[in-house]
């Protein structure tokens, strides 16, 4: 009992300091559970041991963490393809700020939680979240750990809110008591949840750090880029006109000359059609042609003039042969017609900047004369020059000395670019452009395991590793970006806790604590031992899983409600309040680990925004707890 305490205090320490990484410290614990567990074997009173090796890494096969590690792969399918960026648009359509956007959010997730598991609720919420804070220009870290701390409130006021309510209900009726009503903990659930609320809302993101993933830190998405757009006579755009300055068709876009012709139109462009054939010059960050790259596959592609394939390879042939054999292993890339065969939707597009080298031989041409398309296979889609106002057709743009490409292509074909010395690849620059083809199919797998999951036709781990498995099956997302979606921070930390927690539970070290502190104030009378036993529970669950937390102690608050007179259902409600304030780690509860990733959370951060929610909670259970049951 006293080695699982010393090295529950020992793991807890180095999870909070962070002083080796999280995944070293997880698998160090598990490590030393084994080695104590297996070498100097704790034998319960039948002779058998009472935790085995196949106990302490039954974590891996968790129910809970699978559920997680399939949503974060189902997460990742709904991001690539851009399903859930509707919802996020008309979430902000209304105008409002950063803050009342946000709130009006979390005030839904309160409100689903309440009736929904807390799992999807959340995994629904992560993208449409990012997809607000991308476009309201807040830090992802603001925003994810609100999500998860308001889906945990909302669970606690009604009795379906939480699987931990459940468990609570159950081991009460397992000891022969009557079970908890539909809205029995309604009254102190909403008390405990508009407290916590106005704490996330108005006080949590000032204490949450503003930090970004290297890729977007990489990436500097605010920067312009100079593009083109040619008006294909079956463009959406014919026929529109601006509206003060700017086109309804080309959101975040800013057009700066119209070619018509051998006439060019400044802005702004009042009354002005946009006719087939159009030129537009257009400013836009990566962010915004990315997005139009994939809604409007092809919009971005420069013209190609009938024979200009054919003089291109004549010119490369006359080059060399190893240009010759890259454009020979491109298929063809003609179909005779100076269309060339691309199929966007046949394989996936990545995007990526480069920067030309002050020795390049690229300097000096355009991209027309460069023939780029040709020689590597990719696309520029647009050209970043510092302090420089350009108005010129990208096209036709000379390239100098440290301007940025932002290129599109194939995977293999990115790498072969990023060999070549004419071209730096920025590290960390590299994206994917959205499948919006699958969208709709993504949303509709989504949709169906949510649903089946929270009507219980399904239990949640088979909703989501199926749901996973479509994902993949429709190329939502392929195997490798699964593979990357799968947390090792996430898995190591979730294993060696329920590790931690069997331990706990399996020695009496658990139990030990609680009825050893809760005795010192047994002299205090029935408000004071309540409080400090919602306490205890609260900090348990930290530590603990919170359903392990609500099974371990809803026979200990029934022993002390039994000691000291009053109703079981007291003790038993708060232990229900407090196993669900799983606020100061991110493995009290999944929720937590699911938003660690997205948010960019440190085991830290959780206690520095959590701690003080939870003993906010605990203040306030203190004082309307007794007042509530009339002790």
């Amino acid at each position: 009992m006293w080695v699982s305490l010393a090295l529950t205090a020992v793991a807890v320490t180095f999870y909070v300091t962070e002083w080796v990484s999280l995944e070293l410290t997880s698998l160090g614990t598990l490590a030393l559970l084994l080695v104590v567990f297996t070498v100097f074997p704790a034998i319960g009173p039948d002779g058998a041991r009472v935790l085995t090796p196949q106990d302490l890494l039954s974590g891996f096969s968790n129910p809970a963490l699978l559920t997680v590690m399939a949503l974060l792969v189902v997460g990742e399918g709904l991001i690539r393809t851009g399903a859930l960026d509707s919802v996020a648009h008309w979430a902000f359509s209304y105008k409002l700020s950063a803050a009342t956007s946000l709130i009006l959010m979390l005030v839904i997730v309160l409100g689903l939680s309440a009736f929904l598991n807390n799992t999807p609720v959340v995994v629904i919420f992560i993208p449409i979240l990012q997809a607000m804070a991308n476009r309201l220009k807040v830090n992802p870290s603001r925003v994810m750990m609100p999500l998860s701390y308001v889906a945990i409130l909302g669970g606690m006021t009604t009795l379906i809110g939480s699987s931990t309510n459940l468990l609570v209900a159950s081991t009460l009726m397992d000891m022969g008591q009557p079970g908890l009503g539909f809205f029995e903990i309604t009254g102190l659930g909403l008390v405990l949840a508009a407290v916590g609320f106005g704490y996330v809302a108005l006080v949590m993101p000032r204490l949450l750090p503003e930090r970004a993933g290297m890729a977007s830190q990489m990436t500097r998405h605010g920067k312009q880029f100079i593009s083109q757009i040619v008006v294909p006579s079956d463009s959406h755009l014919v026929g529109q006109k601006a509206v003060a300055g700017a086109f309804k068709s080309l959101p975040n876009v800013t057009v700066r000359v119209i070619q018509r012709g051998e006439h060019a139109e400044l802005p702004p462009f009042d009354d002005y059609a946009i006719r087939p054939g159009d030129t537009l010059v257009i400013a836009a960050t990566r962010d915004a042609l990315t997005e139009l790259a994939a809604r409007h596959p092809g919009l971005l592609h420069p013209p190609r003039r009938p024979g200009e394939e054919d003089r291109t390879r004549d010119r490369l042939r006359d080059g060399g042969e190893e240009e010759t054999d890259t454009i020979r292993r491109d298929g063809g890339g003609s179909n005779g017609n100076g269309v060339e065969k691309d199929r966007p939707e046949q394989t996936e597009q990545v995007m990526v900047e480069a920067m030309i080298t002050p020795s390049s031989r690229l300097i000096g041409p355009n991209l027309q004369q460069l023939a780029f398309r040709q020689r590597y296979r990719c696309l520029v889609i647009g050209i970043q020059r510092r302090a420089r106002m350009i108005r010129t057709s990208m096209t036709q743009i000379r390239l100098e000395a440290g301007d940025t490409l932002l290129i599109m292509g194939r995977q293999a074909d990115i790498e072969a670019l990023s060999r070549e010395r004419d071209l730096v690849v920025l590290s960390g620059t590299t994206g994917t452009l959205p499948r919006r083809h699958h969208a709709g199919l993504a949303a509709g797998i989504f949709a169906a395991a949510v649903g089946l999951a929270a009507v219980g036709l399904v239990p949640i781990v088979v909703a989501a590793i199926v749901a996973a498995t479509l994902m993949i099956a429709i190329q939502a997302v392929n195997l490798r970006q699964a593979t990357r979606a799968l947390d090792r921070k996430i898995l190591m930390v979730v294993v060696a806790a329920l590790a931690l927690g069997q331990a706990l539970e399996a020695t009496g070290a658990a139990t030990f604590v609680a009825t050893s502190v809760v005795g010192v104030f047994a002299d205090l009378g029935p408000a004071a031992i309540l409080s400090m036993f919602f306490l205890i529970v609260a900090g348990f669950t930290n530590v603990l899983t919170n359903n392990a937390t609500a099974v371990l102690f809803t026979p200990v608050g029934i022993g002390l409600a039994t000691q000291l007179g009053v109703d079981p259902h007291i003790f038993a409600i708060t232990t229900l309040l407090a196993s669900n304030c799983s606020f100061a780690s991110p493995v009290g509860y999944q929720t937590n680990l699911l938003i660690m990733g997205p948010g960019h959370y440190t085991f830290s951060d959780y206690t520095r925004a959590g701690l003080p929610l939870l003993l906010l909670l605990w203040v306030t259970y203190s004082l309307v707890a007794p007042w509530y049951f009339g002790l």
